[in-house]
């Protein structure tokens, strides 16, 4: 297994641009799936799970090609899959989206439980209460999901809790259904509203973007096209992040700013110093770090939990007390053991909330990642801590950020992997 070994003590410098986002390309990648036509996506990120994705696509008949960042997908020819690659869906949580395309497009989707980040027990109940809405009959969701629909209809859906993949494939499900679907409580994610946009390109009828209240008016069929995925915000955070704690001078580009109004909130709190753009934002070398009163996750655009582990590392050299508090995701803290051991002062509160107590250093030694987020955090904390850093399952890392170490050795970090 590959590693990144890290030489802390480089100050970041330069301009970077983050890639297209995971979250945001993956459902589009799935919603291909609904046209019988070519679609070209640009700003594809190449990472582990889009090619994941790929596979399980071309399994189903799609035809796929995927070179420099562009992605091309014919859905002409599809055929009713019998049996989707296992393999695939338990490696990732986004292979559940391509349910709403295939009950759409086929009348049923049988597929096992989908795996993915160790990050708790994550319910499909929310899933499986929208399709029931539109008209499926849930064959089988204790063996994994099995839903058959000879036609979906139009419906109201009030759903069971704001869960992004569940609005996504609630989204895909009813494009093609006759009449006005209306979705409430849906997720508003900049991923969710990218689905949405990519849509509505391609013919669909989709209001109300960016709320918690969709409004679908079901079309015949969806044509063909381009679209561009956006940047990926949570990326252009860790970036940021590393270039506060690293006391950097760096310029990231190719971002929506707004899709991080929380995330700036709380480095404005910490005292750090940056300019926001149009698509970028630039960070100013910062030192005197305050530690803020409390660091909160919850659904967008409240603080993301995704960016919860990296900030933390920020944490742990900010004056005073912070608390850290987790609302959406179970064992989603175990990494604090990660930062203990590197000689981070930490109290634990209970499994969702626990005190970083600032204005410490941390030391390089043997570190592991234990999902996607965590892994760009471990990386944020070798590039502070003292001495030489190994960080071990970096594979995590290869799922969901493209290039990371290439885009941190330009920025000058001493990052490589072995």
């Amino acid at each position: 297994m590959a590693k990144f070994e890290v030489i802390g003590g480089k100050k970041l410098k330069g301009e970077v641009r983050v890639s297209g986002s995971k979250n945001a390309a993956l459902p589009i990648m799935c919603a291909a799936l609904l046209i019988k036509g070519k679609v070209v996506l640009e700003n594809v990120p190449n990472i582990e799970d889009v090619h994941a994705m790929i596979e399980i696509l071309k399994a189903i008949g799609a035809k796929i090609n995927f070179d420099k960042n562009i992605l091309e997908i014919d859905s002409g020819n599809l055929k009713k899959p019998k049996k989707l690659p296992n393999r695939l869906i338990k490696k990732m949580r986004a292979s559940i989206l391509i349910i709403g395309p295939l009950l759409a497009r086929f009348g049923e989707a049988k597929m096992d439980f989908p795996g993915g980040c160790v990050l708790g027990k994550r319910s499909v109940q929310a899933h499986t209460h929208a399709f029931k809405c539109l008209g499926a009959k849930v064959v089988d969701d204790t063996c994994g999901l099995n839903l058959i629909a000879k036609k979906l209809m139009a419906a109201k859906i009030i759903l069971p809790e704001l869960s992004v993949t569940a609005t996504e494939n609630a989204v895909m499900a009813a494009v093609l259904a006759k009449g006005e679907t209306e979705i409430r409580l849906s997720a508003a994610e900049p991923h969710v509203q990218d689905l949405c946009l990519f849509l509505n390109e391609m013919g669909a009828k989709i209001s109300g973007v960016g709320t918690n209240i969709l409004k679908i008016t079901g079309v015949n069929s969806l044509k063909g096209g381009k679209y561009k995925i956006t940047g990926d915000y949570l990326e252009a955070g860790t970036f940021a992040i590393a270039a506060v704690a690293t006391q950097g001078d760096v310029e990231i580009k190719g971002i929506n700013p707004d899709h991080l109004d929380s995330f700036w909130q709380k480095l404005e709190e910490m005292g750090a110093k940056f300019k926001l753009g149009k698509d970028s934002v630039h960070i100013y070398p910062s030192k005197n770090l305050e530690a803020v009163k409390v660091l909160r996750t919850a659904v967008y655009p409240s603080f993301a939990t995704d960016l919860q582990a990296p900030f933390t590392v920020l944490l742990t050299m900010a004056k005073g007390v912070s608390k850290i508090f987790e609302t959406l995701f179970e064992g989603r803290l175990n990494y604090l053991f990660e930062l203990e051991k590197m000689g981070a002062h930490i109290e634990f509160l209970n499994p969702h909330q626990a005190l970083i107590i600032g204005n410490g250093r941390l030391k390089g030694m043997p570190i592991s990642s234990c999902d996607i987020r965590v892994g760009a955090a471990m990386v944020i904390a070798a590039l502070i801590a003292d001495g030489k850093t190994e960080i071990s399952n970096i594979n995590y890392i290869d799922r969901g950020y493209e290039k990371l170490d290439e885009k941190l050795r330009k920025l000058g970090a001493s990052i490589k992997r072995i």
